[in-house]
């Protein structure tokens, strides 16, 4: 959510946010509303004054003017509570308007329709050359015995699938290692529930206008969460933190839902987009500096690029444009990893920086140094998700003789084992 006078000394910006991020909204009634709002709080503000002080003078009044005195005290009652009303409609309406309204991209953000347009940074690793007939994932899976989707399929629907054998070893062994990585680099983990109240959903930006994507559950209004992001972001909600505290740097692991709602083709063959995966998630509440704001994004950027590296996956950075931003976020960086099955790169990793955009709909603050009162700055990105880099290793590992090769930091979290073997 942006500040309320940021956004009535700067309504062209935000009209031009709005339309390069792919989201509408209507700047006139807002600014409608909030001055209408600040209106009705300020006559409702000195009407409440005028009644304190006339009920302080009665006690001096007697007769006709004490009667009087009452009947013009019961006239301000009756307009405060007309006040009151009116007052929580506008609020109603501009409140739900607010939501909708976009963070503003940093200027250095590509203006495009998606991400198509999105912009390169840099790479890393050149992709392997195979001298064999490669598979992809979905025919290694099936190969190996580790990757069973028809059975996904018959217990939960489409894009369900399961890790058998070493594919689920392989699996944890992703999420181990991004796990104790990202601990060695000073983040707390943090496990939490992956069904949230709204309040969590919109506090992180995924409502409005992420619903369809969200697995809801209605009779107890409730949520599946997409990312643990939400669970770890809303953690501080409500409270006021030291600045000596900052920043806090959290890790969680945990399983996430997404509905997919809208994708089709490619994207939705094997593992690569499905309902269901772990995923380590790298979460930062820092002070609201520009400055810091900034050195932290490159921080998580930086850490899930050394574990590609790590993982020995060719990569390449991009920045994405305005097209392909969601509702809160400043800027965002993709990571992608190679894929030879699409014969190009698919994204890994996102690491999105929001300023104080979501901790205003959390009420996430601190004390600074003055002792004022500010909103934290939030960031997020991904360590490892299971499915896509799972993907990954498998089809850039695959050898001739069918076997796969186990990335050697992944060897200590599957027994000592150099290679996945088809079954005896």
């Amino acid at each position: 959510m942006l500040d309320s006078k940021f956004i009535r000394e700067n309504p062209d910006l935000i009209r031009e946010a709005a339309q390069n991020k792919k989201f509408e909204v209507d700047v006139d009634r807002i600014l409608a509303l909030d001055e209408k709002r600040r209106a009705l709080i300020h006559e409702s503000e000195t009407l409440r004054a005028k009644q304190k002080q006339g009920s302080k003078d009665l006690g001096k009044l007697k007769g006709d003017d004490k009667q009087a005195a009452l009947e013009e005290l019961k006239q301000m009652s009756e307009r405060f509570k007309t006040l009151n009303d009116e007052l929580r409609n506008v609020e109603a309406d501009y409140d739900e308007l607010m939501l909708r309204v976009p963070n503003v991209p940093a200027a250095e953000v590509p203006v495009g329709e998606g991400d198509e347009d999105n912009v390169e940074l840099r790479k890393w690793g050149e992709p392997r050359k195979f001298d064999f007939e490669t598979k992809d994932h979905v025919e290694i899976g099936k190969t190996l015995d580790i990757i069973d989707i028809p059975r996904g399929v018959k217990v939960s629907g489409t894009r369900s699938y399961f890790f058998k054998g070493d594919g689920a070893l392989l699996e944890n062994a992703i999420m181990q290692f991004g796990l104790n990585y990202i601990i060695k680099k000073g983040f707390t983990p943090l496990f939490g529930p992956v069904i949230v109240k709204d309040f969590a959903m919109y506090g992180t930006a995924f409502f409005p206008f992420g619903e369809e994507q969200c697995y809801r559950i209605e009779k107890d209004e409730l949520n599946l969460v997409g990312t643990s992001e939400v669970f770890v972001t809303s953690f501080h909600s409500d409270e006021i933190l030291k600045e000596s505290d900052l920043p806090y740097l959290y890790a969680a692991l945990s399983t996430c839902f997404r509905r997919e709602a809208g994708t089709y083709g490619r994207d939705t063959k094997g593992v690569y987009r499905v309902h269901q995966f772990q995923k380590v998630e790298q979460v930062v509440l820092c002070r609201a500096d520009e400055e810091e704001s900034r050195r932290q994004h490159e921080f998580i950027l930086n850490n899930s690029e050394e574990v590609l590296r790590a993982l020995g996956l060719p990569y390449h950075v991009v920045t994405c444009c305005t097209g392909d931003l969601g509702l809160g976020q400043v800027v965002k960086y993709d990571l992608e990893a190679w894929m030879p099955s699409r014969e190009g790169y698919g994204e890994t990793h996102s690491a999105s920086r929001y300023h104080d955009f979501q901790a205003r709909r959390l009420n996430i603050r601190y004390k600074d140094s003055d002792g004022k009162t500010k909103f934290v700055h939030t960031l997020n990105n991904t360590v490892v998700a299971s499915t896509r880099l799972l993907m990954a290793i498998l089809e850039n590992y695959q050898q001739a003789d069918g076997t796969v090769e186990i990335p050697e930091v992944l060897r200590p979290y599957m027994g000592g084992r150099s290679r996945i073997e088809p079954p005896k």
